[in-house]
């Protein structure tokens, strides 16, 4: 359960950066770490890490283009782009390396900061999401409960206009181990940003732009695998052991994580148990 509430000492901003507006909350003191949230939820859903890792570290969380209270540019949702969103955000705040704790469409936009920005990247956690053109993605793709993949365009936006919370719960209940642990004030939260104006439309970008985004990541896997340390967390009800597999053909350093008693949605359904795993692997020497 969530009170979306950062500790007291952060500061929301809105940093100007490659072409658009990226909200972002940040603070704390120590070693940077990035928090990348995914669809169906914004920055927000990091607020009790935040609130742990702050202790010891720089915690910076943007929404990412297009979602929560980032601008909602017409373009740019490919992964790589985004990617030179975050750049921008850390040079803003003369932060030059840090970790990276990613879900879902997160781990698409950590990966591709990782693969353009090596030396920024101290070491990377990736949660219950693959990554397009990695590994199994062909067979991922053929999963049914993935239909959302391919759904977009303007008479999808039509469809969901009104009813974006409607369409959210899909993915809140189907996704989740124990669907009553996204609990109603978190979908009331989140449906109000999907319901922006452009919100719903930026998040079928999100999607749309899978094909590019195989073929960027193709071309970075090309140039080589990641070196830095990589955890590759799963929830138990969903990805699982899986997203170690997936991310030992993209890095060459890989542990392997599962979340028990839990789904796709870790911190809403097990936050304890992921924020000791991250806390943990953020805290083991290079």
């Amino acid at each position: 359960m969530h009170a979306f509430e950062f500790p007291p000492e952060f500061r929301a901003r809105d940093i100007e950066t490659n072409g658009t507006t990226i909200h972002v909350r940040s603070g704390g003191s120590g070693p940077a770490v990035v928090l990348l949230h995914g669809y169906g939820e914004t920055g927000d859903m990091w607020a009790p890490m935040a609130m742990d890792l702050a202790r010891d570290r720089t915690v910076v969380v943007p929404d990412l283009r297009g979602m929560g209270l980032s601008a909602k540019p017409a373009g740019g949702f490919d992964k790589k782009t985004q990617a030179v969103d975050v750049a921008g955000v850390l040079d803003r705040l003369k932060i030059d390396g840090a970790d990276l704790v990613t879900h879902d469409i997160g781990n698409m936009v950590g990966y591709a900061f990782a693969a353009q920005y090596p030396k920024r990247v101290t070491r990377f956690v990736l949660i219950d999401a693959p990554l397009p053109g990695i590994g199994p993605w062909e067979e991922i793709l053929k999963n049914p409960l993935l239909w959302h993949f391919r759904f977009g365009g303007p008479d999808m936006e039509r469809l969901v206009a009104g009813r974006e919370r409607i369409y959210l719960d899909r993915f809140w209940n189907e996704f989740s181990a124990t669907p009553s642990r996204f609990g109603e004030a978190a979908r009331n939260h989140y449906a109000q940003f999907y319901a922006m104006p452009g919100a719903m439309h930026s998040g079928f970008m999100q999607f749309a732009a899978f094909d590019q985004d195989a073929m960027d990541n193709k071309a970075f896997l090309a140039k080589g695998k990641l070196a830095m340390p990589v955890l590759a967390i799963g929830g138990e009800k969903s990805f699982g052991r899986t997203m170690a597999e997936i991310m030992r053909f993209a890095a060459t350093n890989v542990s392997e994580g599962v979340i028990p008693d839990s789904g796709h949605w870790i911190m809403e359904e097990n936050p304890t148990a992921t924020i000791t795993m991250v806390r943990a692997f953020l805290e083991t020497a290079h």
